[in-house]
């Protein structure tokens, strides 16, 4: 099946129900590297039951598989491209939630050159009916290039500063990351299995995109945010190149106000692997 265009964008689904609850928001937190060290008392509260507290980019997945219905792609050559959380009530350690989801858009980059697909899922709190988050995210889609859509129209992405970093951190991953991560929803075996890491074209498994934009929320979390998930209004980033287990991110940040820029680069591999990241603090 391949991506029928406009079809595409009639696809639409609603009432989906999810629930998570304090183990998964521990889960989390140690598949996006929290608490490694157990002296660490910022860190320790993301990962200790006792006045847990969430990282905000869970939200990510805490309906994961909510979707607006089969768009056609090849699952076995997409990565992630954009993904942005707006935060309209901070994230619950536990809760349940009804999820709404829909096409929002599908460029088309050409035969060989791939096709990215756009979606937004709105998520309100079952109990209250509440529009709790609302998250826009994008598939690039390595093999369905040459549909027949639109070429141009995507969103513009956010400029970063050109200064210098007003800072810059080093987090470490380790060898078993997307081990630990997948079991927060994602079980793609591209990040676990190497011979379908290297039926996709890569050396070996990767780590998922969503894990490194988690670390980028840790991140601004640790730095500007004083360890208060509460403070985040949105978070957004592009993937641009994927990370290997075990490597170390380098995050850079540029704070205006209360907007934080951000990009995210493997030094020992000189490659960039977020671009045009920003999140929005209270």
């Amino acid at each position: 099946m391949a991506i029928s265009y406009p079809q595409i964008l009639d696809l639409k689904n609603e009432g989906q129900t999810f629930s998570w609850k304090a183990k998964d928001t521990i889960l989390y937190a140690l598949g996006v590297g929290m608490g490694w060290d157990p002296l660490n008392d910022d860190e320790r509260a993301f990962v200790y039951e006792k006045d847990l507290k969430p990282v905000p980019s869970q939200a990510g997945v805490v309906a994961w598989g909510a979707n607006a219905g089969n768009t056609g792609i090849n699952y076995l050559m997409v990565v992630d491209g954009e993904r942005k959380i707006v935060f309209h009530k901070p994230l619950p350690t536990s809760g349940e939630v009804v999820a709404s989801s829909r096409i929002v858009g599908a460029w088309d980059k050409g035969p060989g050159k791939g096709a990215v697909v756009m979606s937004e899922t709105e998520l309100r709190d079952k109990p209250t009916g509440e529009l709790m988050l609302t998250i826009t995210g994008s598939t690039f889609a390595r093999g369905d290039g040459g549909f027949g859509g639109p070429s141009e129209g995507q969103p513009e992405p956010h400029k970063v500063p050109d200064r210098a970093p007003d800072m810059s951190v080093d987090i470490p991953t380790r060898d078993d990351q997307a081990v630990i991560y997948r079991l927060s929803g994602d079980y793609n075996p591209l990040h676990i299995d190497p011979a379908v890491a290297k039926m996709a074209g890569f050396e070996k498994p990767i780590l998922h995109g969503m894990c490194t934009y988690g670390i980028t929320c840790r991140a601004v979390l640790q730095t500007y945010a004083e360890f208060d998930p509460a403070r985040f209004k949105s978070h957004q980033a592009r993937f641009s190149a994927p990370v290997y287990p075990g490597e170390t991110i380098t995050v850079d940040l540029w704070k205006d106000g209360d907007v934080v820029s951000f990009e995210a680069r493997i030094k020992a591999r000189g490659v960039t692997v977020i671009k045009n990241g920003k999140t929005v603090l209270g």
